[in-house]
């Protein structure tokens, strides 16, 4: 078979957030290591750090079409073998165009396909291959589901432990707070008050995700034995996981991330789409859960008693080396770092049945 030519097609941005360009670029990453040609079709919208991922990979970053007929275009022009698509806001049509002009399409989708008819269908999150709406006897093409296929970063599947990290105590716990590579709905701040207001000792370290909430941030005055650091987005991130005792962080593809590592966790659910798998990882006991961010920033006394709920929660997970290691050896079962490689054997394995039928 030639040279296998890769197109993925996502964004990223300060509105947007970077999961579905994080995701993709996992997928370059193995589909780079199998010999293919790569390039992502997108628009990456003050990130740096992003682009400079992209391109220390050799990976170019082109115009993204929108429409079928312009990812059809894109497609035939750059001469596609594969399109993959993680967007929500991409025409649904598109994947059905590709498909019909010869083009092999994976849709990476979340619970919901978007009516789009692909060949090929990855939901990276746990317990997604259990039956429920938008299941897959309701997808005309294959559905690869579960936490099995999590799709993670050479950085993150180098740093993973041989076993789960065990118990450790520590008089003061070190925690990592981030949401998302931008933090487009500002969860840093208020979690920060939150870890504060448990009042235990901890060296924090957050991500600000926009310097717009560093100032934020600062206004936060830590407690005795507290310290807190505000750092920008960074490239060496599962370094500063696995270095610390807690992981404070929102339940979106990071979480995969978190438990490839083993890292104790406890995860907010930021916004609608990541509900559903917040429950079932906070069910099933990979992580713990600090609720939902608009119960945590609401006014008066709800707000009041969720912000108490939580930071108890955090009390319980700073002050218990038993509790966070159980997390811990939870989690690093749950995601064993080749979710990328079963996906790209999939795909590698149609395009050569196709060929063999062609």
């Amino acid at each position: 078979m030639s040279t296998l030519r890769v197109g993925l097609r996502c964004d990223a941005g300060p509105r947007r957030g970077v999961g579905h360009l994080v995701r993709c670029l996992a997928l370059a990453e193995e589909f780079l290591a199998r010999g293919a040609d790569v390039a992502v079709f997108g628009t990456v919208e003050r990130l740096g750090w992003a682009t400079a991922e992209l391109a220390a990979r050799g990976i170019p970053l082109l115009p993204g079409p929108d429409s079928a007929a312009e990812l059809v275009e894109a497609a035939l022009r750059h001469e596609l073998d594969v399109m993959v698509l993680d967007s929500y806001d991409l025409d649904p049509a598109g994947a059905g165009a590709l498909r019909a002009a010869g083009v092999y399409t994976l849709a990476v989708v979340d619970g919901d396909s978007r009516g789009q008819v692909a060949d090929l269908y990855l939901d990276q999150n746990f317990g997604a291959e259990l039956p429920g709406p938008g299941s897959g006897a309701q997808l005309p093409g294959r559905l690869l589901a579960g936490s099995g296929y999590a799709l993670l970063r050479d950085t993150v599947i180098g740093a993973r432990p041989p076993v789960a990290p065990p118990a450790a105590a520590v008089s003061r716990p070190r925690v990592l707070a981030f949401f998302g590579g931008t933090d487009a709905v500002g969860a840093a701040p208020v979690l920060t008050r939150v870890l504060v207001a448990t009042g235990h000792p901890m060296d924090l370290t957050v991500i600000v995700g926009r310097p717009e909430m560093e100032a934020e941030i600062e206004d936060v005055t830590p407690g005795r034995g507290q310290i807190i650091r505000p750092v920008p987005p960074t490239t060496s991130l599962p370094a500063l996981i696995a270095e610390a005792d807690l992981v404070v962080s929102a339940a979106g593809t990071s979480t995969w991330e978190l438990c490839c590592l083993g890292a104790p966790s406890a995860l907010v659910c930021v916004v609608d789409n990541q509900r559903e798998s917040y429950n079932r990882v906070v069910r099933h006991g990979l992580a713990a859960g600090l609720g939902e961010l608009p119960e945590l920033t609401a006014a008066g006394v709800a707000g009041r008693a969720a912000r108490a709920t939580a930071a108890r929660t955090l009390h319980g997970l700073l002050s218990s080396p038993q509790r966070r290691a159980t997390l811990a050896a939870r989690a690093w079962s749950t995601v064993d770092g080749q979710g990328r490689a079963r996906v790209v054997d999939a795909v590698f394995d149609a395009v050569r049945a196709t060929a063999v039928a062609g």
